[in-house]
């Protein structure tokens, strides 16, 4: 039997208590955020956008994806995000949601943010990547893949 490696275990878990205050943060921002959870954001071939992800928003997409129980990373379709529940059209791990989810989609919730608004909460993202050896942010659906088989 395999043996965990506790250091990359340490690592996952810093990257993780990182990305969440990061997420903190930007949610302790004065800027009017009202998320009305529509789920058209979601919809990435009506959008055009898919939001990319550092290894650290992964990894903690990835976990909170295994703790609603799932055995996989949903793939029924690339029409959507992967983490949207189909049948509700609810996202499957809200709380834990990606940096660009919170920030840059949905017009509803009040449009993009300003990028130069959380560019230092962005650099903190790409610190947590580079910590965690990634190459940079990818497309959602190919982030979690990635990290839910790192995670296993």
């Amino acid at each position: 039997m395999k043996r965990p490696d506790t250091s990359n275990t340490r690592l996952f878990n810093g990257s993780v208590a990182e990305v969440g205050q990061i997420y903190a943060d930007l949610a302790a921002r004065p800027v009017q955020r009202d998320c009305l959870r529509r789920g058209e954001c979601c919809q990435f071939k009506l959008t055009g956008l898919t939001p990319y992800l550092t290894k650290g928003e992964a990894v903690v997409a990835a976990r909170a994806l295994r703790a609603t129980g799932r055995k996989k990373v949903p793939n029924e379709t690339k029409d959507a995000c992967p983490l949207l529940d189909h049948a509700s059209q609810r996202c499957l791990i809200y709380a834990d949601r990606p940096f660009g989810c919170r920030t840059h989609f949905c017009a509803a919730a009040g449009g993009p943010m300003a990028r130069r608004e959380v560019l230092d909460l962005i650099r903190r993202l790409e610190a947590v990547d580079a910590q965690l050896g990634g190459d940079g942010p990818r497309k959602l659906p190919a982030a979690v893949a990635v990290a839910w088989d790192e995670i296993a």
